[in-house]
């Protein structure tokens, strides 16, 4: 739901630490193409706060979208998408959306003045829903597909390089811990303390990056109930709570 929480007066949601102020949560990758040399610019999930944070960021273009799932806090600025969709039109033809059926059927339900072969809206975004696949190759780069469960649903979390991006998830399959295995950079949902029926609550987030290994593990999608400084001083040194406008280098 973001924080603060809308008419939550918690000291986490009145805080005056910027850490304590969050977006829906989002990851932007950027490389060079080993071919071009010129930058690839890859989103994974686009949720109300898109726009937002695009303008943090100063996108001028984006090459492709990765979807985890079809809830409402990842799908829901994809209209955001098209004054970059048009740049990216006239050079390479429409961005192209990776999802899963599933999240691929909301998301032409919902955006269908786009996404359906019948649109007729002419300022609509040129983008494009292409199948998710095991793995995923785009400029140069492996997206590989990882099981895991949001509840009782399906979704989907990214390994790019020794990198690995976790959200929403509630149960890893132990087949997933197979794909996670190598990593210097883990991002990991932990929504709170207390027992979450479709969240990993920080206990269960720290026993699965104690189990994965990563040399760096940041927790994301996380709820007012944590406190950035508070939480930090009882985690572990190589795991921490990630904050909006986070840079970290990886090895794609």
């Amino acid at each position: 739901m973001g924080v603060p929480t809308l008419g939550c007066t918690c000291a986490v949601c009145t805080s005056s630490d910027p850490h304590d102020k969050r977006l829906r949560p989002s990851a932007l990758l950027r490389w060079p193409d080993p071919v071009t040399g010129v930058e690839r610019v890859v989103v994974i999930d686009t949720g109300p706060n898109f726009r937002e944070q695009a303008l943090r960021e100063h996108l001028t273009h984006i090459d492709a979208v990765f979807y985890t799932h079809a809830h409402a806090d990842h799908i829901l600025g994809m209209d955001d998408l098209r004054p970059l969709s048009f740049l990216t039109y006239r050079k390479n033809g429409p961005i192209p959306l990776y999802a899963s059926e599933a999240t691929a059927a909301v998301l032409e339900k919902i955006f269908s003045y786009t996404l359906s072969p019948q649109a007729t809206y002419p300022n609509r975004a040129r983008v494009e829903l292409k199948p998710l696949e095991a793995r995923n190759i785009f400029a140069g780069v492996e997206f590989l597909r990882v099981p895991l469960l949001h509840g009782q649903l399906p979704i989907t979390g990214y390994r790019f390089g020794r990198t690995a991006y976790l959200t929403d998830v509630s149960s890893i399959p132990e087949k997933s811990f197979k794909l996670l295995e190598g990593l210097d950079v883990l991002v990991l949902s932990a929504l709170r303390h207390k027992p979450h029926a479709t969240h990993a609550s920080i206990e269960q987030a720290v026993a699965w990056a104690g189990r994965i290994g990563a040399r760096q593990t940041w927790f994301t999608h996380i709820a007012h109930d944590l406190g950035h400084e508070e939480t930090n001083r009882t985690l572990p040194q190589n795991i921490q709570l990630a904050y909006d406008g986070l840079s970290v280098p990886i090895i794609l």
